[in-house]
Parts: structure tokens; sequence; C-alpha cells
């Protein structure tokens, strides 16, 4: 992997394989341009609620899965952690399949000294967990949404624009959906709290952050169908969110003051 940047830790999560919101081509490209010894998959990888409705599966989420597998074949260490979109895979837990570990939760230890709390978050979720039919219908509303993107995406190409997500514009024009991902925050910080970590990482809720809430690092991944995003863990144990927005290889990076700081003390 020829000029690939070489990185201690990639964390992703929300790929939703099997769905036409996922955009496998950006991934592709930015598989292609990082090196990792660890890769964290962080839930909703396959989506199998949407697979159970219809069949898609183009050649290049194939690609995707290909490329995650030859990256463990040459070494890499992959710790897939089950969300709900891809929860069959919880059947699993604590199985690791040629030389894949699927795990519920982790607790990650960066390079310089803390302790990070790794799972997919859906659990803080009430509706996922007690309203199931009212999820689905939440989950089929913002197809619909994902389905507008492509189009928009297309007219925005052929006009020369940058990718834009008119799924992600409109869930933070909601009044009820900022207030769910406070309350989400919120309820993730806490039980970091609880785990007596330093920092916790998630996905879920589509909100690509770090920032420090109290005593805690929180950090989302995002997703690859609305924000196309990824967390890298530096060597020196810096972490990095990374915006893959763009095609041509030309990433644009949000290395926040919590990201580049980290300031907490490092474990005893």
């Amino acid at each position: 992997m020829s000029g690939a940047t070489k990185v201690r830790s990639l964390f992703l999560s929300d790929i939703h394989l099997g769905t036409r919101g996922c955009q496998a081509d950006m991934l592709l490209d930015f598989l292609k341009h990082h090196e990792a010894e660890t890769i964290f998959l962080v839930g909703d990888i396959v989506d199998g609620w949407r697979l159970k409705v219809s069949w898609n599966w183009p050649q290049a989420h194939n690609d995707v899965v290909q490329k995650l597998l030859r990256a463990v074949r040459k070494g890499a260490r992959l710790v897939y952690l089950p969300g709900n979109h891809d929860e069959f895979l919880r059947d699993y837990v604590g199985s690791n399949f040629g030389g894949i570990d699927i795990m519920e939760e982790y607790v990650h230890m960066t390079a310089d000294g803390r302790r990070m709390l790794i799972l997919h978050g859906d659990k803080f979720d009430i509706v996922v967990r007690n309203v199931k039919w009212l999820a689905l219908l939440g989950d089929w509303a913002y197809d619909l949404a994902l389905f507008l993107n492509v189009y928009i995406s297309r007219v925005r190409r052929r006009l020369g624009l940058p990718y834009w997500s008119f799924s992600a514009w409109s869930k933070g024009k909601v009044k009820t959906a900022v207030n769910f991902i406070g309350a989400f925050q919120d309820a993730v910080v806490e039980d970091a709290r609880r785990h007596g970590v330093d920092a916790v990482l998630c996905g879920h809720i589509h909100q690509p952050t770090v920032e420090t809430i109290g005593d805690v690092l929180y950090v989302n991944t995002g997703d690859w169908v609305e924000s196309c995003s990824a967390v890298l863990e530096h060597m020196d144990g810096r972490l990095e969110l990374v915006r893959w927005t763009k095609r041509d290889s030309r990433a644009d990076v949000e290395a926040s003051a919590p990201a580049r700081q980290l300031a907490l003390a490092p474990a005893a």
C-alpha cells in the first residue's frame, strides 16, 4: 500500500453495506490511503434490516469486504462490535473467525495510556431497544432521505460541487433529532464514567464528533452514508476525526482541539 498513511488504529462504523445510501466507493478510496495495525468496526457495517427487505449488493460493497479481509491477511487485527442493523452477529460475540474478533464492547488502551470504551451505542437508544416497529418506520423514512441524497449528489457532481448530504442537513434542522443526540451523548458518557475510562467511542447516530464532555472524551465515528467519516489513532495516541468527502483523495480533516490535546490524565 505505497504512500498510505500508517496509523495505530482505525475506527469505522455505520457503513451500511447492502443499502443504496452506502458510500462504498469513497470508503474504498479512504481505505486505499490508510493502513492500520488494528481496525475496529463499530457496528452497522452490514445492514441486515435492509437486506431482509430487498437485496442490494453491488460490486463496490463486496470490494469493501475484500479490502478489510485483505488487511487481516496482511497482519492487521480486526475487531467487530455489532450494532442494531447487524445484530445477527451478536449471537457470535466472543468468537474469532479467521482473525476477526466479535465483541459486544471493548476497552482499548491508546498509545498514550488512555483507556477508551468502544461500543456501537444502540443500547442507549430507547426506540431501538423497546419499540422495534417504530425504529423500523424511522429507518424507512431515513432511507427515503438517503434516496433523495443520491439524486442531489448526482446533480452536485455535474455542477462540480463537493459532496453534501441532504439527510444529514435535514436531521440537523429537526429539533427532536438535536435533542435526541444530546441525550444520547449524555447517556454514553455516563456509561463511560461507570466503566472508569478516560474516553468513549461509539457510532449509531451518524454524528461525527470529538469533544470533551465533563471529564470524559466523547468520540463518535460518524458514518459512510452521510458524513463519510472515520477516526484515526496515530502512533502517538493522538485521535483524529477525518471526513473523506472528495473522491480525488484530498480529505477534509477535522483535528478539533479535544482531538489534538486529549488533555486527560493517563490511566494509572
